[in-house]
């Protein structure tokens, strides 16, 4: 049996944990990451200090899933002031524990993620969700799937699709763009 997807966020949930969820800049800077460059969490937490430059944010192909291709990403400006506000030291961009791990860990990243949404009342929410509201915004706002596509990393355009949720709204859009 496959597990729930990640609910899909939406822009006041997303305001409620990066303003009174979260506590540290860290965590705020980690799960900026999933949300603006769609990425999975464990591809966050492999990011070293060097993969920021230039603007952009370069995730490894060592650290995606299925290790086929590097991907670069834009850093926006929500990104970028989520990252001015964190100031890590060079290397593991989120070190973990010393003697622990070398990174912060998924299991980690969850405990943050679960304390947070219980500090704002949510419920349902995973670090996939992230990702999902992520490529859901990306498609509400007619971004083209081949672009969304390279951003998230997927290989199959399929896959890519059983992430976005389509809306009430856009369903009423679609039905009203039909006649002559």
């Amino acid at each position: 049996m496959r597990k729930r997807a990640g609910k899909i966020l939406t822009t006041e949930e997303l305001r409620l944990l990066f303003t009174s969820g979260f506590v540290s800049p860290r965590d705020r800077a980690l799960f900026g990451i999933c949300l603006f460059t769609g990425c999975r969490v464990s591809e966050a937490l492999a990011l070293q200090t060097t993969d920021i430059k230039g603007g952009t944010l370069t995730f490894r192909k060592s650290t995606t899933k299925g290790k086929l291709k590097t991907r670069v990403v834009d850093i926006q400006p929500g990104l970028a002031a989520l990252l001015v506000e964190y100031q890590p030291s060079p290397g593991a961009l989120f070190p973990g524990m010393r003697g622990r791990s070398l990174t912060l860990t998924r299991f980690m990243a969850d405990k943050i993620l679960k304390a947070a949404c219980e500090r704002v009342g949510l419920f349902g929410v995973s670090t996939h969700s992230f990702r999902r509201t992520a490529l859901t915004q990306m498609s509400s706002a007619g971004i083209p799937l081949r672009h969304i596509q390279e951003i998230s990393g997927h290989n199959d355009l399929g896959t890519l699709q059983r992430y976005l949720e389509v809306t009430p709204e856009q369903r009423r859009k679609a039905v009203a763009a039909i006649g002559f």
